[in-house]
């Protein structure tokens, strides 16, 4: 799953471990969600980090949820969970990686 190359314009805030985003890990970047979407660092700008397909993850027994221990970050009309690297969402029935 690749995200798009989508910049992220008129972005003036600088994303850090001090900003007071939620910090998502992402492969091989960090993530920061903020005004409900997610945004990495790209050489000097900032782009949207959103997978390219529906990416179902297998095999997840855990129901994520209010107080199920993992980190809940907004995404657009959603709530995404943060768990195992990766973040989770709800989606007809099954998760979805994001």
């Amino acid at each position: 799953m690749t995200p798009l190359h989508q910049e992220h314009a008129r972005h003036e805030h600088t994303h850090g471990p001090t900003c007071g985003h939620t910090e998502v890990r992402h492969g091989d970047h960090v993530d920061y969600a903020h005004d409900g979407h997610l945004h990495r660092k790209h050489v000097e700008h900032w782009d949207e980090c959103e997978p390219v397909a529906h990416v179902v993850h297998d095999s997840h027994p855990h129901r994520h949820g209010e107080g199920c221990g993992h980190p809940a970050v907004a995404h657009g009309d959603h709530k995404d969970y943060i768990h195992d690297g990766h973040r989770h969402a709800a989606h007809e029935g099954h998760w979805d990686d994001h």
